[in-house]
C-alpha cells in the first residue's frame, strides 16, 4: 500500500527530484569551474613563454654600446617583474638597473647618465625608438621587446636610482626585499600567487586606462590579498579573491617595502580620496562581472575579459 513512499523522500525530507536536480547543478558547476580554470591555464602557458633568446640578445647589444663607450665594467641586473617572475609578455617591461660604480659615469648625475646612454644607443640603434624618462631609458625593439634601463648605484644597503626629475639619486632601495615577500607569500600558496598575478595583469588591461594598476601596485595588492588567504586553491577561485580583497585595500596607501617611496601607490593620494574611490567602484564592478558569469556559467564572458 503505501510500500513505495519510503523512497520518495531523500536526506532532510528533500524528494528525489530536489536531489537529482541538486546532484545536476553541482555537476554543472563543477565542469564550468573546470573549463574557466582549464582556459587560465591555456593563457599561462603562452605568457610563460617568454622570448628569453630574443630580449638577451637586446640585452648583449646595451651593454655593448655601453661598456664600449666608457671607462669600467657595467652589469646589468633584472629588476621589476623579470626578477619576480610575474613578467607578462606584451604587457610586462623588462626593467634592468644599469650599475654604473666602478665606471667614469660614477660621480654623474642621474639626468647626465640617462641622457649619456640615450645618446649612445640612438648611435648604435638608429633605427630604434629610445626615450628618455625621469627614472629610465626606454628601447623599443621592432619585435615588440622593451626594455627599461635604470642607471643604479650598488651599495652595502642596496641600490640607489634616479628620484623622479633625474637631479638627484633616491634613497636606498631594496628591491630583493618585495621579491622576497612575494616569493614567501607565492610559496604559501602551493606556487598560485605568481600564475594569478600575470592573469590579473591581464585583466587589468581592460580597466579605463587612467584607473589602470601598476604591476608594482598588482603585486602589492596581491601580498595584502594572499598572505592569510585561506579559500579555495584553484586559479578561478584565487582571481575572484584578489578582484574582491582589491575593493577594500585600494582606499588606503600601501607601505612600499623596497624604500624607493613611502607607499606604492603615492599617485592616487591620501586614503579615501576621490581618485581611490573611483579606482575602488571600478574594481568592484570586475568582482560583481565575474559573480555574474558563474551565475549563467559563461565560459564566453570569462574569455573576453582575460583576452588582451
Amino acid at each position: 500500500m503505501g510500500g513505495s513512499g519510503g523512497y520518495s523522500k531523500g536526506s532532510g525530507g528533500m524528494s528525489l527530484a530536489d536531489l537529482y536536480a541538486r546532484a545536476s547543478a553541482a555537476t554543472d558547476q563543477s565542469e564550468y569551474d573546470a573549463e574557466v580554470n582549464q582556459l587560465i591555464q591555456d593563457m599561462l602557458k603562452d605568457f610563460n613563454n617568454r622570448d628569453v633568446v630574443g630580449i638577451n640578445k637586446h640585452l648583449d647589444t646595451i651593454e655593448q654600446a655601453i661598456s664600449n663607450q666608457i671607462e669600467g665594467t657595467v652589469r646589468l641586473l633584472f629588476g621589476g617583474s623579470v626578477h619576480k617572475h610575474t613578467y607578462v609578455n606584451g604587457l610586462s617591461d623588462v626593467d634592468v638597473l644599469v650599475c654604473i660604480n666602478d665606471t667614469s659615469l660614477a660621480g654623474k648625475s642621474p639626468r647626465e647618465i640617462l641622457t649619456y646612454f640615450a645618446g649612445v644607443l640612438k648611435q648604435r640603434l638608429p633605427n630604434t625608438e629610445i626615450g628618455v624618462g625621469n627614472l629610465a631609458v626606454t628601447v623599443t625593439f621592432s619585435d615588440g621587446h622593451q626594455i627599461q634601463l635604470l642607471p643604479a648605484v650598488k651599495t652595502a644597503q642596496g641600490f640607489k636610482i634616479a628620484e623622479p626629475g633625474g637631479d638627484n639619486w633616491s634613497n636606498v632601495i631594496s628591491p630583493q626585499r618585495f621579491a622576497q615577500k612575494l616569493t614567501s607569500v607565492n610559496q604559501s600558496q602551493n606556487g598560485r600567487v605568481v600564475p594569478v598575478i600575470k592573469i590579473i595583469k591581464a585583466m587589468n588591461e581592460h580597466l579605463p586606462k587612467e584607473l589602470r594598476l601598476s604591476g608594482y601596485h598588482i603585486e602589492s595588492l596581491a601580498i595584502e590579498a594572499f598572505e592569510k588567504y585561506k579559500g579555495d586553491m584553484t586559479h578561478k577561485a584565487m582571481i575572484q579573491h584578489f578582484w574582491r580583497e582589491a575593493v577594500r585595500l585600494v582606499l588606503a596607501p600601501i607601505n612600499d617595502h623596497t624604500g624607493q617611496s613611502i607607499h606604492v601607490d603615492d599617485a592616487l593620494g591620501r586614503a579615501g580620496s576621490e581618485q581611490r574611490t573611483r579606482l575602488s567602484h571600478v574594481i568592484q564592478q570586475v568582482a560583481t562581472n565575474l559573480d555574474r558569469y558563474d551565475e549563467q556559467r559563461s565560459v564566453e564572458n570569462w574569455q573576453e575579459i582575460l583576452e588582451i
